[in-house]
């Protein structure tokens, strides 16, 4: 009774699947289609902008992509078909509020270019969509709409990040209370304090810093250390890492702004705390999961070693003297230049 039972349900589905392909219509270019959903809407005309919901499968019911998973609709000008694949052809068969599968030919997607064809798309089989008209617009009403949404969604990326700005400078101010610190300020923002001073060599734009550090959160999550007994004791995994002081050229762009400042700040030897705005650190995009945007950080460093770096000397008043011009005797002269004092 089971087995007859399957056999019955395979061969509805085979019926309903030859029913399905018996009422596709092909298009000129090999797509076919068919309407599932009439919506009465008006019909589709080139040049119109149009907003769709769709889905994109291959024959073994894989999705492989989707307006849904995006979050939005995809809108695209209707224009004349260059190909199977740009579902023109069908657009234009269409109206407002169609729902429609169309079937597209692999073959011809991939003709001329084989190696191009991944697994998942055999020979012989098809890419299918499903798609849900939702409106139609002409460019200029399309284009209106993108800038008023572009407008809209950068008016309130500006409030966010103002909102975010005055939660920043709180924190900041919480932290260095609740902590009992006098940080001096530079005129950027970078708030620092010697916590180790030294008559070592100070360093300059150029030089090599060998510098060991603790980078933390303004609640105090460690989230880097060159100094292992120090990462250890936060928990900090690093798997394969050699604990030793890090290079910096300082002042070459190497790292974060607020270090380029404050590393300058700190004779060799010298250890210090820096607590570095976001605007000086990694701003509104963060770093990875522990440094959220617009974050402000703190970083207790010392600079090890101070090696300078190759300077050019400058050279004493020079005005630079060109030999007379040759005349020409169809042979290529270098331009002597001699440098003279004054």
């Amino acid at each position: 009774m089971k087995k007859a039972f399957l056999l019955t349900v395979f061969a509805a589905a085979y019926i309903g699947q030859a029913v399905a392909q018996a009422n596709y219509i092909k298009t000129p270019k090999g797509a076919l289609y068919a309407i599932l959903k009439a919506g009465g809407g008006a019909k589709i005309k080139q040049g119109e902008v149009i907003t769709f919901q769709f889905t994109q499968k291959n024959d073994r019911d894989s999705l492989l992509g989707s307006s849904y998973q995006m979050g939005k609709p995809a809108m695209v000008q209707v224009q004349p078909s260059r190909s199977v694949s740009d579902l023109m052809e069908v657009f234009t068969v269409l109206s407002v509020n169609d729902s429609a599968r169309v079937r597209i030919p692999t073959d011809s997607i991939f003709a001329g270019h084989e190696d191009g064809r991944p697994p998942f798309l055999p020979k012989g089989s098809y890419l299918n969509f499903t798609i849900k008209v939702e409106k139609t617009q002409s460019l200029d009403e399309a284009m209106a709409e993108r800038n008023a949404a572009m407008e809209k969604e950068k008016t309130e990326r500006a409030a966010m990040a103002e909102k975010l700005r005055g939660e920043e400078k709180a924190t900041l101010a919480r932290y260095i209370a609740d902590n009992q610190l006098t940080p001096q300020t530079t005129t950027s923002g970078l708030k620092y304090i010697i916590t180790t001073p030294s008559a070592g060599r100070k360093p300059v734009n150029g030089d090599t810093l060998l510098v060991n550090y603790a980078g933390r959160t303004m609640d105090g999550k460690l989230f880097d250390s060159s100094i292992e007994e120090v990462a250890k004791a936060g928990g900090l995994q690093q798997p394969g890492r050699n604990y030793e002081p890090i290079k910096v050229v300082v002042g070459d762009g190497q790292v974060i702004r607020g270090w380029d400042e404050g590393l300058l700040l700190v004779n060799e030897g010298a250890k210090a705390k820096f607590i570095i705005p976001s605007a000086l650190a990694y701003g509104e995009r963060g770093a990875g999961a522990d440094i959220k945007p617009y974050s402000p950080l703190v970083f207790d460093v010392e600079v090890v070693k101070v090696i300078p770096g190759v300077r050019k000397k400058a050279v004493a008043k020079t005005g630079v003297k060109r030999a007379p011009a040759k005349k020409a005797t169809g042979k290529r002269t270098a331009t002597k230049r001699k440098v003279t004092k004054k």
